[in-house]
């Protein structure tokens, strides 16, 4: 006893004796079950909920500067753009009318009818695909106009993209779309198309057939000499009865002479994609008085 006396005569081995008891104490309150906090844990749980609210919220506050400083360096690019794009608009528009005008300068000068000048002034009748006939030998389509609607027959149809087919049949109230994907040469009631170049109208030429197998129209009766080649875009020659001026029917991917060697061959991949369809458009010429 007088030992442990001395023992704890010594101040310093006194106080860590009481520390350890006191951890022990406290490791097995911390450590055990308990359905709450204690409040030195709340406590502490608060203030570094607080400490973190003061630094985070401004660090947020920064960061989202910094990302609304890189959004308005796209705006400003954009901006940027759209001013070049109005410029060029502008431009165009300026050049447009002067061509307008003076075309109708012409046209007054030479004594244009009203039915030639009205020949390009096209209506276009938006439609809706009913149903698609996929039968190789009679590839068609079922419109939601018709009659009614001022649709006739021999009416061209187009999508976005380009030439779809002609108008075959017309009910009241729908129509049915022959599909250029079922022009064969050998076909007595396969009617051709008189097509040119968009990029020069000295290129002339008939398509008349397409091809299953390689999915692209034939170009026939080009002239020797004309200057079509690949990557020219073909486009209706004008008919007065159907395929009118100016529609767009593919792109030229091969060029070659005919066997005879009088004429070239092209063919002819088709801007319409004939899948997936959605709306179409019926292309209404105005009425050659005769």
């Amino acid at each position: 006893m007088l030992e442990l006396f001395k023992l704890l005569g010594n101040k310093r081995l006194f106080v860590i004796l009481i520390g350890l008891v006191m951890f022990i104490a406290l490791m097995g309150f911390t450590l055990g079950p308990r359905a709450s906090l204690s409040w030195p844990e709340k406590f502490l749980r608060d203030t570094v909920g607080f400490a973190q609210n003061i630094f985070y919220k401004p660090a947020g506050y920064i960061a989202g500067l910094f990302k609304d400083i890189a959004n308005m360096r796209d705006i400003y690019k954009e901006n940027e753009e759209l001013k070049i794009a109005l410029a060029h608009y502008t431009r165009d528009k300026v050049k447009y009318n002067r061509m307008e005008d003076t075309n109708k300068k012409l046209e007054e000068a030479l004594h244009f009818t009203n039915a030639q000048k009205e020949q390009n002034n096209y209506t276009y009748h938006i439609t809706q695909v009913v149903s698609v006939n996929s039968d190789t030998v009679n590839r068609s389509l079922v419109i939601d106009l018709g009659e009614r609607d001022g649709i006739k027959v021999g009416q061209s149809v187009i999508s976005i993209d380009g030439l779809v087919g002609v108008i075959s049949h017309v009910s009241n109230f729908t129509s049915t779309v022959k599909l250029i994907t079922t022009m064969d040469a050998k076909d007595p009631n396969s009617n051709g198309i008189s097509a040119t170049s968009m990029n020069n109208h000295n290129v002339f030429g008939i398509i008349e057939s397409y091809d299953e197998v390689s999915k692209t129209l034939q170009m026939t009766q080009i002239k020797e000499n004309d200057p079509i080649k690949a990557g020219d875009m073909i486009v209706s020659a004008g008919d007065p009865s159907k395929y009118p001026q100016g529609l767009i029917i593919g792109k030229v991917t091969k060029v070659q002479v005919s066997p005879f060697g009088k004429t070239k061959t092209a063919t002819i991949e088709p801007a319409a994609k004939f899948q997936d369809w959605k709306l179409l458009f019926v292309v209404s010429q105005p009425e050659v008085q005769q």
